[in-house]
């Protein structure tokens, strides 16, 4: 799993111990390490076998990537914090192993050695929680200008960090419709001012003063993304539409 997806950064901790996520909007079930879509309704046949959408999510899961578990545990250190070390001993905790046969597989010769490394591991999960807490009340309780992490933008203009000349915009868009102005995207860019270009150029898709569905807006995005519903989020929290609390109408923001 070397390159996350966007989508895993917005599931839930739930989501990603179990290793996919429910998207209500499509009534699909997706793999959060491969993007890999089953839609409810569909039967899945697999040796043999027939299973619907959830159940197969699931099998899909420990078929090609063992488990949420290892997925996690296979990232890079500055995600995850820990060192190969501890990976190792995580994965023979996570195996059932006893201190003293971890021990003997990472040839240490002292279970003690173990224990301290296990309440270590413990230790730094208390603090886990805690950090996870502190930033979540941040979240609910600081301006939103103020924030650092990910924030829904609610002001009508774009920040001016992201202003971008025309034949940059121009480059960034060509790199990534490939296939021309009309899409589908290669990938979806990670970085603000990219993202700000492409969701610029999609806005030209609809009209200013008329008023949309939902469904009517997922129409014009889906042929640019996959994850049509990342864009219509990306679109309100960057203040290029806006819609109806119930989200039964959406319009460009003028």
């Amino acid at each position: 799993m070397s390159d996350i997806s966007e989508l895993f950064w917005q599931a839930s901790l739930e989501d990603i111990k179990q290793g996919y996520v429910y998207h209500q909007d499509t009534d699909a079930f997706i793999c959060l390490v491969c993007g890999k879509t089953l839609v409810n309704g569909i039967i899945y046949p697999e040796d043999g076998q027939l299973y619907e959408a959830k159940k197969y999510v699931q099998l899909h899961i420990v078929k090609e990537h063992r488990s949420p578990f290892h997925v996690l545990l296979s990232l890079n250190k500055k995600l995850t914090g820990l060192t190969d070390h501890q990976k190792a001993i995580l994965e023979l905790f996570y195996e059932g192993q006893s201190d003293n046969d971890v021990a003997k597989a990472l040839n240490t010769g002292s279970t003690s050695t173990i224990r301290n490394h296990r309440f270590s591991l413990r230790e730094k999960q208390k603090q886990a929680k805690i950090f996870l807490a502190i930033m979540e009340l941040l979240g609910e309780r600081a301006p939103k200008k103020h924030m650092f992490i990910d924030i829904p933008r609610s002001t009508r203009q774009i920040d001016e960090r992201f202003a971008i000349t025309e034949q940059k915009n121009q480059v960034i868009l060509t790199a990534y419709l490939q296939q021309g102005p009309e899409g589908p995207l290669a990938s979806f860019p990670r970085k603000e001012k990219k993202r700000v270009a492409i969701l610029r150029h999609i806005l030209t898709r609809f009209s200013p003063g008329k008023s949309y569905t939902e469904s009517e807006v997922n129409s014009i995005l889906k042929p640019f993304y996959s994850d049509y519903v990342l864009l219509r989020r990306l679109m309100i929290e960057y203040g290029f539409m806006d819609r109806t609390q119930d989200g039964s109408s959406y319009w460009v923001k003028i």
